[in-house]
């Protein structure tokens, strides 16, 4: 069965815990379609090559990785439609004693490597490509005496550019006439506006995961810029929302992600403020039909009462595993949330956890 992305990541983070003493962790990655016998194959032919290794335990923990991999494998009839990701090795960090842990994994997209690796660590890269967020968005916000680019990965928003203008506010004593100085700002409101594209064409021309551009600003300075084809035919193209913004700094970014949540409605902040401020509203106007105490949690998932489940990613990871493994033996949705968003910082705050209800309890 495959795992969720929230899972993906835990057990990526698991992995990567282990270390062996020596080359004696084995990942193997089976990818979407091909045969998995050819892999057993394989194995086997690597297990007799294993006999060689002159270390004797370090022989002892490949072959029995090996062996309890193979097994593992024999117990499909084909592929997975995904791809299936296993590994195994000698765990314990006792010297001279045997812990041998497997896992067995089906990704959520499709994997592309075929892998056969001993290490003295598990091979994750594979993985980790897969949880990786697919799509950025680019974000402007401007005016004529600022512009501020920046990143939207995810949660978080990144300050990549900060720049200004140089246009003067006002005409100083004893300065040129009103005509002369007008067209002197209209002047350096262009150059700006050119630099801004510079940047702009510099920073996410070639980013592949760039899926597309917010630009805000107040009426008709970022108009100006679109309309004036400052940015690039290939950026222009790539502009998905256009919004009203009164700063054109680090706030302003904050405040356009906001303003842009009909077009960001399937990115994961968007969808994590929401949950959160359904799990808020819910606490303040129905609070029979929310838990947020440990205590309050367990026995609300004992008695199959909870609909979403939804824990910090800051919460203890024991307490977290405890709380999954009752969720999932009763069909409950699992939410793992950050302390990214205010909401999320709010939450953690709270407990951390909590869980809204099918039925009161």
């Amino acid at each position: 069965m495959a795992v969720s992305k929230e899972e993906l990541e835990e057990m990526i983070e698991e992995l990567g815990s282990h270390k062996g003493r020596h080359t004696e962790l084995v990942s193997v990655y089976v990818p979407a379609d091909y045969d998995i016998i050819s892999v057993q194959r394989q194995l086997e032919a690597e297990k007799s090559t294993a006999k060689n290794i002159k270390s004797a335990s370090t022989r002892k923990n490949v072959i029995d990785a090996l062996e309890k991999i193979i097994r593992t494998l024999k117990e499909y009839k084909k592929t997975p439609g995904n791809g299936l990701a296993l590994f195994a090795g000698n765990v314990s960090k006792v010297e001279g004693q045997m812990d041998l842990q497997s896992w067995q994994i089906e990704p959520t997209t499709p994997l592309k490597s075929r892998l056969y690796r001993c290490d003295k660590e598990f091979v994750l890269e594979p993985l980790k490509e897969i949880v990786e967020i697919k799509d950025v968005f680019g974000l402007l916000v401007m005016d004529r005496k600022e512009a501020t680019i920046g990143l939207l990965e995810g949660k978080r928003i990144e300050v990549l550019h900060k720049m200004t203008s140089g246009v003067p506010s006002r005409v100083k004593a004893g300065g040129q006439s009103a005509a002369r100085f007008s067209r002197i700002t209209e002047g350096l409101t262009k150059e700006f506006y050119v630099r801004i594209g510079e940047h702009m064409k510099k920073i996410f021309f070639e980013m592949e995961r760039l899926r597309g551009i917010l630009v805000g600003g107040p009426i008709p300075t970022k108009d100006e810029f679109l309309e004036g084809e400052y940015l690039v035919t290939k950026l222009r193209e790539k502009v998905i929302g256009v919004k009203d913004i009164g700063d054109a700094d680090e706030s302003g970014l904050k405040e356009l992600v906001k303003k842009s949540e009909d077009i960001l409605s399937n990115q994961e902040m968007t969808q994590e403020r929401k949950l959160l401020e359904d799990f808020f509203e819910k606490l303040g106007e129905n609070p029979d039909m929310v838990v947020y105490k440990e205590n309050e949690i367990r026995k609300a998932l004992e008695y199959g009462a909870v609909k979403k489940l939804i824990i910090s990613k800051e919460v203890n990871k024991t307490i977290f595993n405890e709380l999954k493994k009752l969720a999932f033996s009763t069909s409950a949705e699992v939410h793992l949330v950050s302390d990214e968003t205010p909401e999320g910082e709010q939450f953690l705050n709270l407990s951390g956890m909590g869980a809204l209800l099918r039925f009161r309890i």
